[in-house]
């Protein structure tokens, strides 16, 4: 067997090849992230960047909260891989990708710059996606409709800090479960979905969300806020929240026959780190 290893790693790798379809490649109508956080220690700008270079779509849509200017103004932490993210989406539009960009709370201040075109992306206060099966998508960040971002500004940032401290106890949690060869675990993500209030919260802003389309005669709604990634269907309105790159890393996409659906890209890096260890096994028994 090694003797077989080994005259296989001689044979010359020069001329033409035939490579199998990389299964990470991905092709899109429309691609739709939220809540990337750049500037917090928790962006995960890395796992993006893995995301825009294996994903094309047509139009990109930027949901919200991609720079977080609430953490930049008390001290921002800026590795290269944040300037990488930002490069990467400039890159896309000069290469034909149209990029629209819908500020969220956390970058609230571009919503002053509203109608105009930098570097290539659009910057739009809110847009309608027609989608290719023919409905009109209303497509927002969602703090509009959160009562908390809206009439107490000071418990939004109360909030913030606390879903940070959260994600900050995620670290020690996960090292003292590895140790014991348990899987990765999120508290944040725990809270979010098991205690009744916050329950209560997602599906009170989901219902208003999918009121503000039906009023706009909008047939769905693709929106971010609450980092949750979700689909279902509200009263007859397609709901579609994109989720966060702060923990789940996922993203909305839109196939060319106007099917939508959740990408959940942790889950694809985490299959292709598997199936890496795999192979590199396989070469070591070689």
């Amino acid at each position: 067997m090694k003797s077989l290893a080994a005259f296989v790693k001689s044979v010359p790798t020069g001329g033409p090849t035939l490579s199998a379809p990389n299964p990470d490649h991905l092709e899109y109508r429309a691609v739709f992230i939220s809540d990337i956080h750049l500037g917090t220690r928790n962006s995960q700008a890395t796992a993006l960047l893995d995301f825009l270079k294996h994903v094309e779509c047509r139009d990109l849509y930027l949901v919200g909260d991609i720079v977080d200017f609430w953490k930049v103004r008390r001290g921002p932490h800026w590795p290269q891989s944040h300037n990488d993210v930002l490069q990467k989406l400039l890159r896309k539009s000069r290469k034909g990708t149209r990029v629209i960009f819908i500020p969220g709370n956390h970058d609230d201040g571009l919503r002053d710059y509203a109608g105009m075109n930098f570097g290539g992306v659009e910057l739009r206060r809110d847009a309608v996606h027609e989608g290719a099966n023919g409905k009109r998508y209303l497509i927002l960040h969602g703090d509009e409709f959160d009562v908390v971002v809206r009439y107490a500004r000071w418990l939004a940032f109360l909030g913030d800090r606390s879903y940070e401290a959260a994600l900050a106890l995620n670290v020690p949690l996960n090292f003292l479960r590895r140790m014991f060869g348990l899987g990765h675990w999120s508290l944040s993500a725990f809270l979010k979905q098991k205690v009744k209030s916050a329950v209560n919260y997602i599906g009170e802003f989901e219902d208003a969300l999918a009121e503000e389309a039906r009023r706009r005669d909008a047939q769905g709604l693709i929106c971010g806020h609450i980092h949750y990634a979700n689909e279902r269907i509200i009263g007859g309105i397609h709901y579609l929240n994109c989720g966060d790159w702060v923990e789940s890393c996922t993203a909305i996409g839109e196939r060319f026959d106007g099917r939508f659906e959740i990408i959940r890209w942790k889950e694809r890096l985490a299959t292709r780190g598997a199936e890496a260890s795999q192979r590199h096994h396989l070469i070591e028994a070689a």
